[in-house]
């Protein structure tokens, strides 16, 4: 495996970012304004390694794959049957053609056919040369060394051609796409050991607060277990980044200098929960500004208003809610897509599922809200959804319940039970 040198993941500077947005209120930002930010300060890291196909699931392509061979390298048949020459066929009636022989998938036909003859074949077998149509063996009456092919055949039925799945010097897959199973089987079969990947990306974490402690720790009063380094965990690992858990940073100025400044040395981003709202300590915004170029944002969302971004030396930064359901909505619709950038990857707009809302739900125009909800199809075969109930920031369990989100646009008003509503699923997500 070889890795070119590390590089910076940042492309524009936060101010030059925000000077390119009219209206920028930092106290009142849109969820669309704060995504175009965000996308205008990342860019992907530029290092390159060659990693074994096996070891490429999930990374992110760095190079276009240009296909070496014709995929099928011969015309071959789709179907078990017979080969035969379209021209040979009867219009109004069926043909009798005598039998040269048989061609296997690897094994094929190596004996002497021309006009008049039919040869058997299996699928994936190399067609005979000059033979252009494959007759399924299900209609077809053989006798002896003959085969009856009924009429109503069509020329050129059931064989692939060459390279139509793949041709020789095209690109089999582009530059950009995040390895798939599927992905997996194409590079194979193409014959490639090893494919060019960006490099992995590498996120440190932490959370803040006195109040927090590890599982397994006793609690105190009016403590709680940090359960958001294990959701924040659980969300970079499924992207597949390299993952640097530095803990629970405690309500410090020292603290938490000491951990951003170890974070930016050795990841491309960091993701921090708690500390970023209105009234915490003013040492939070003291010691980012200090440390990097960091916005700090009340955005027109809920859950999940306050958030802070930036950068700390040449990494990233996404200052997230310290609420848990608040931590897990604005790391999938702001930091996913921009993590996702980061290492390479062309993401695709998360994908909405429209459904008749079995539940009302209250909203007031001016901010986005995302609310959890059961998805389900139902016996007609369209998509409802209903609330799971409680939205509460906190409460986590919530998430576990639903399999989905209602996202409820900037400009919407509540909407009654039967309206349509826009969902995200789970699925794939988390």
């Amino acid at each position: 495996m070889s890795t070119s040198p590390q590089s910076g993941a940042l492309g524009m500077t936060l101010t030059e970012a925000i000077s390119c947005l009219s209206d920028y209120d930092p106290n009142a930002l849109p969820v669309s304004k704060v995504r175009e930010i965000v996308d205008r300060v990342v860019s992907p890291v530029e290092a390159i390694e060659r990693v074994s196909i096996r070891a490429a699931l999930d990374r992110v392509l760095a190079e276009d794959l240009v296909s070496p061979i014709d995929v099928p390298s011969s015309d071959n048949s789709a179907m078990d049957g017979y080969a035969v020459r379209a021209a040979d066929l009867a219009a109004n009636g069926p043909t009798s053609l005598r039998i040269a022989g048989t061609a296997l998938a690897g094994v094929p036909f190596a004996g002497s056919a021309g006009a008049g003859d039919a040869v058997r074949v299996m699928t994936g077998a190399v067609m005979p040369e000059g033979f252009d149509t494959v007759v399924i063996q299900e209609v077809v009456q053989v006798d002896g060394d003959r085969v009856l092919v009924p009429a109503g055949q069509q020329a050129g039925q059931n064989r692939r051609l060459r390279g139509e799945d793949l041709a020789r010097g095209k690109p089999a897959l582009r530059a950009g796409k995040r390895i798939t199973p599927a992905d997996l089987g194409l590079m194979a079969s193409l014959g490639f050991a090893e494919v060019p990947v960006r490099r992995r990306l590498r996120v440190a974490f932490f959370s803040t607060g006195d109040e927090l402690r590890s599982v397994g720790e006793p609690l105190g009063p009016g403590e709680v277990y940090d359960s958001n380094r294990y959701t924040i965990w659980g969300m970079l690992t499924r992207l597949g980044v390299e993952v640097v858990d530095m803990g629970v940073v405690r309500d410090d100025p020292e603290s938490l200098e000491r951990a951003v400044r170890i974070a930016s040395e050795s990841a491309d981003a960091i993701v921090s929960s708690g500390g970023v709202s209105v009234g915490e300590a003013d040492f939070t915004k003291q010691v980012m500004r200090k440390l990097g170029d960091i916005a700090f944002w009340t955005i027109a969302m809920r859950p999940g208003r306050p958030m802070a971004f930036g950068k700390i030396g040449r990494a990233a930064y996404f200052g997230l809610p310290g609420n848990p359901v608040a931590v897990m909505i604005t790391f999938y619709f702001f930091a996913r897509e921009a993590l996702l950038r980061m290492m390479g990857a062309d993401p695709e707009p998360l994908p909405f599922v429209r459904a008749r809302s079995r539940t009302a739900f209250r909203k007031r125009p001016g901010r986005t809200e995302y609310q959890r909800a059961r998805l389900v199809r139902e016996a007609d075969g369209t998509m409802s959804v209903s609330t799971i109930g409680s939205q509460g920031s906190g409460v986590l369990r919530s998430m576990s319940e639903a399999n989905c989100i209602v996202v409820l646009h900037h400009g919407q008003e509540s909407v009654a039970a039967g309206d349509e509503v826009d969902c995200i699923a789970f699925e794939g997500l988390v």
